[in-house]
Formats: structure tokens, sequence, C-alpha cells
């Protein structure tokens, strides 16, 4: 006698997983935990009084949905020059697991929900400045990486925009402190993203993306770029002592900037793509140590 109720096989269930983690791939949960971070500071830095991890929470669930949501649609947008490149060829879109369709109703559903959980459970400035941020990202910064390598300076707005998220679900207002957190996420970015260029450059021009200046051939131009906004950085990271940051700040802050300075330096005399590797990695250490410090003095 036959079954009239098939029951689901392992197969099914192993589908279903499957496309559960290529959901989850699409909202870059890697780039998501330095948002997290980031916002994390913003509020922390921004609080008054008794600290309220409730309003930290709502501000951290609110973002991360905006932040997954911008991610998959930005995947949407690129999916067919993902497919171009080696390194983005495996994700779920260019890849095939994922319909377009998909990926554009999951984006927005996400972006959607963020932004009014943040208006709701937060603040309407939080909500925002996260609707604003995912805006600018993908109509202003995605299109542009194919026209311009000026993206990265109009990407790193966007890209800063996150502490200003934190600092609004905890103040509900924007002050001086806030904008000098924003500058020193802003010229992070350059090293940041400038080394991955380098890294993947040719990929990129693959994919008919715009990074990298044209005339830049021996990327000299570029490693110069590297090494000035880091220099600026670094200094910038020291304009608390002219205020109230003490000696303990100056310290850590300096070590952390003689580090990424290190790094860049060697940089600056060799095209070697094992060093633009190495400046992405101290820069991924560097922002951490400068804003658990800017935390740790506050407290």
């Amino acid at each position: 006698m036959g079954n009239s109720h098939p029951i689901a096989t392992p197969v099914s269930m192993q589908t279903i997983q499957g496309k559960l983690r290529d959901y989850y791939t699409l909202t870059k949960p890697e780039v998501n935990l330095l948002i997290l971070m980031t916002t994390s500071a913003g509020y922390y830095l921004a609080s008054r009084g008794p600290f309220r991890i409730g309003g930290l929470l709502n501000t951290l669930i609110g973002t991360l949905l905006v932040a997954s949501g911008t991610a998959t649609l930005n995947q949407w947008l690129e999916r067919v020059w993902d497919g171009q490149m080696h390194r983005t060829a495996s994700r779920p879109l260019p890849s095939g697991r994922l319909s377009a369709r998909e990926a554009f109703w999951f984006g927005t559903v996400l972006s959607i929900a963020g932004g009014l959980y943040l208006f709701l459970a937060v603040n309407a400035l939080s909500a925002l400045l996260a609707i604003a941020t995912l805006l600018s990202y993908l109509l202003i910064y995605t299109p542009l990486k194919r026209k311009t390598p000026l993206c990265t300076l109009l990407g790193a707005f966007p890209g800063a925009a996150p502490a200003l998220i934190g600092w609004a679900g905890a103040a509900a207002s924007i002050n001086r402190s806030a904008w000098f957190l924003f500058a020193i996420l802003f010229l992070w970015q350059f090293p940041h993203f400038l080394a991955i260029a380098l890294l993947y450059r040719e990929d990129y021009a693959r994919a008919g993306y715009r990074m990298l200046p044209r005339f830049d051939l021996d990327s000299r131009f570029t490693r110069a770029e590297i090494f000035a906004f880091t220099l600026i950085l670094v200094v910038t990271t020291m304009l608390p002592l002219a205020v109230h940051a003490g000696v303990i700040y100056w310290l850590a802050v300096s070590l952390a900037g003689c580090y990424l300075l290190y790094h860049v330096a060697k940089l600056m005399r060799s095209t070697s793509k094992s060093l633009a590797r190495r400046v992405v990695h101290a820069s991924v250490l560097y922002l951490p140590v400068v804003l658990a410090t800017m935390m740790v003095y506050k407290a």
C-alpha cells in the first residue's frame, strides 16, 4: 500500500537549510558585525545617566535589519557584475541559488522593517538616519562604483553613518562629539577600502568597476592616498587631547596608530598584494582598539 502523504526526505531538508544559509549570506554578516560595533560605540558614547541596555538592543536590532536589507539590495543591483568577479561569483545571486525576485523582496522587507522598528522602538532621528544611509548607499555609492573612483569618497558617508545612528538612538540628537566620531569612521574607510581595491584590482576591472584611477597603473597615487588618509586619521584621533582626554587615551590610540602606519608605510614602498592584505587586516584591528579606548575612557 502506498502512502498518499509522502514524508519530506533529508534532501529536501538540506535544500531548505541551504536556502536559509543563502539568505543569511545575502545580509553580509561579517560587515554587519562591524556596523553593530560602531553603532554600539555611538550609543554608549552618547549615553548620559544610567545606561539603558534595552535602548541599545532596540537600536542594534533596527540598525541590523536596515543594514541587512541594504546589503541584500546592493547584491541584487550588482548581481550581473558580481558574476564576473572571481571573489563574488559564488554568491547566492550570480550562482543562481537564489532568484533576483527573492533577493529583492527579502532586502525590501528587511529595510522597511528596520526603518519602522527604529521609528517605533527608538526615535524618529535614528530611523531617518538609517533610511538616508540606505538610500545614499544604494542610489549614490553603488552606481558610482562603475563610473568614477570618487565612489570611495562618497561611499564613506553612509559607511560612517552607523555611529550617528547609535548616537541618535541614545541622545535623539547629534552634536559636535558625534561628528568627531563620524570623522574617525569616515577617514578609516580610505586605508581600508583602498587597500581592498588594490588587492582585487584585476577582479574589479574585469567587472567594470572603477575603484581606482585609470592613470594610476603602478598604484603609486593610491598608495600615497592611503598613507595621507591614514596620517590624517591618526592625527584626528588625537584631537580629544585638546579637550578632556588624558595620557591613557593618548597612549592607546598612539600605539594603534603606529601599528597601522607601520603597515601602510611598508605598502607605500611596494606593490605587493600581501602588503595590501596586511593593511586591510591592520585597519580591521585598529578600529576596535580606538573605539574601545574611547568607550573605556568615557567610563
